[in-house]
């Protein structure tokens, strides 16, 4: 299994994805703080990820692969990108037919924790940027009192 994390930071989804494919499996891990990346790095050395690459990069600028990804994954970052539709576009180009995109976010609601409200994406806005992309909606959900869940697979004719 190929797992792609687009905003890796220190890698609170990319560790336990590293670990879940295993040793047959690999795990890239892409962001533009080269000291949460680093950190990441001595992480997965300690742990013995052999699995785990990682880029420090914008993710605006980073295909690792066209066509080998089984997921995609946005940890509560999409709203945090430069350019988000440049990146869903890189994301559905590297996704494998039968991929998925999951984008897990923040709910656009005034709440005590996470980044300030105007700057989170609703629901809707997420779901237009995805579609945008190419990428079909298969479902949202809840992911708790704080968070969405979006899980998106490349479009293709008459499905």
């Amino acid at each position: 299994m190929v797992f792609i994390d687009v905003g890796c930071g220190e890698g609170y989804f990319a560790v336990p994805a590293s670990r879940r494919v295993g040793p047959g499996g690999r795990v890239w891990g892409v962001d533009i703080n080269a000291e949460a990346v680093e950190r990441l790095k001595v992480q997965a050395k300690k742990e013995g990820l052999d699995n785990l690459f990682l880029e420090v990069n914008e993710a605006e600028n980073t295909l690792f692969c066209k066509g080998c990804a089984d997921i995609v994954f946005f940890g509560i970052d999409l709203h945090d990108f430069r350019d988000p539709l440049q990146v869903l576009g890189n994301a559905a180009r590297m996704l494998k037919h039968s991929g998925r995109l999951a984008d897990l976010d923040w709910k656009d609601q005034p709440m005590d924790v996470g980044p300030p409200q105007e700057k989170r994406f609703s629901v809707e806005k997420a779901r237009y940027l995805i579609e945008s992309a190419g990428l079909r909606i298969r479902s949202v959900q809840d992911a708790g009192p704080y968070h969405y869940l979006i899980i998106a697979i490349k479009d293709s004719p008459g499905s």
